[in-house]
Parts: C-alpha cells; structure tokens; sequence
C-alpha cells in the first residue's frame, strides 16, 4: 500500500491534536533548520500549541530575526538570544558551508544524516530528562531495600512451593484412603496364600 494524500482538517480529538501538534512542530523546526543552512537565511518561526502555549526556532536568533522584521537595529546575538559577537562569523561559516555542500555529491544522504543525528539527540535529551526526573523522587528504592525485596519474595515463594506438596500429600493420602490402590489388595491375598 503506498502513500496517499491526506485530507487537511482540523483534528477533533484534544489528546491526538496535541499528538500531531507535537510531532509536526519537531519536523517543521527540523525543516526551518535545514533551510536556514542550507540557504544561508535568518528564519524565525513561533507557533501556539493548542493550550496556548508558545514555542520558536530561530537562525540565528528570534530576537535577532524579529528586530530585523520589525526594522530596528539588529542586535548581534546567538541562536539563544544572548550577545555575541561571533555572530558575523557563523554567518559566513554557513555561507560557506552552503556553497561547498552545493558542489559535494550525495548533500540529500548528508541532510538525512543530519536529520537522523539531530533526532537521536532529541531523544537521548529526552531520555536524560526522564532519568533526572526519576532520580529526583523521593520514592527511589536505595539498593540495600530492593535486596530486602528480593529475599522476602524468595521466603514466600518457598513458603508458597512447601504449603502446595503438603496440599498435594494430603489430596493424595485422602485419595487413598478412599480407593486403595488396585493390585495391593491381590498381593497381599498371594502373601497369604503362600504362608498357608
């Protein structure tokens, strides 16, 4: 089955608008940056989330792109907003970076590259933010607890293996104390025949 266009409308479900949000914001933010590199463009990008809440990419800085756009005087920053004065000198860095990569063969296996290893770190970014948030609750078991867990699981399991075979020698006795086992009784009456 191949792909197939799909129709754009609102989606009406909250939790899976925010789903979509959240995936196609990662990859619109990934595109904005691929074109700011590879074009050699300022781009700011802000979107809303469907709480309302703001989220912006911008090369080299959203402050510095939104100053621009409005016509004021363009502080130097970088990407973050902060004052820097090599700003000039990133922005001729990828002037370059764009004229070498446009004569260098196979540019679109280099940006999938890229788009793999930015997506890799946004991941194990996001895997370090779980790890913190887990470090941080009270409730983590130290060591020396999840052995004590361990061993008491041990116990009742033991516990629990002893109580089924005395379970399953009480059924078995009852079993045969009601019918004894067919052929005891024919050997003890040749036992008897014998002594006679």
């Amino acid at each position: 089955m191949g792909r197939r266009k799909i129709e754009i409308e609102i989606v009406k479900d909250p939790n899976t608008r925010q789903v979509t949000f959240s995936k196609r914001r990662t990859g619109l933010f990934k595109k904005a940056n691929e074109l700011s590199i590879l074009c050699g463009v300022e781009i700011a990008i802000v979107v809303f989330s469907p709480g309302n809440r703001p989220y912006s990419f911008g090369h080299p800085g959203i402050n510095v792109v939104a100053a621009k756009y409005l016509q004021q005087e363009p502080e130097l920053s970088d990407s973050l907003g902060n004052p820097s004065s090599d700003a000039p000198d990133i922005e001729k860095l990828n002037l370059k970076l764009v004229e070498a990569s446009s004569d260098a063969p196979g540019i679109e296996k280099l940006n999938l590259e890229l788009t793999e290893v930015l997506t890799q770190i946004q991941e194990g970014e996001k895997q370090n933010e779980t790890h913190d948030e887990i470090l941080k609750q009270d409730n983590v078991m130290k060591l020396s607890e999840l052995k004590e867990l361990r061993d008491s699981y041990k116990e009742l399991h033991d516990l629990v293996k002893l109580r089924l075979s005395d379970i399953e020698i009480s059924v078995c006795m009852m079993l045969l104390a009601q019918d004894p086992v067919v052929g005891i009784k024919e050997k003890s009456a040749r036992k008897k025949r014998r002594k006679n």
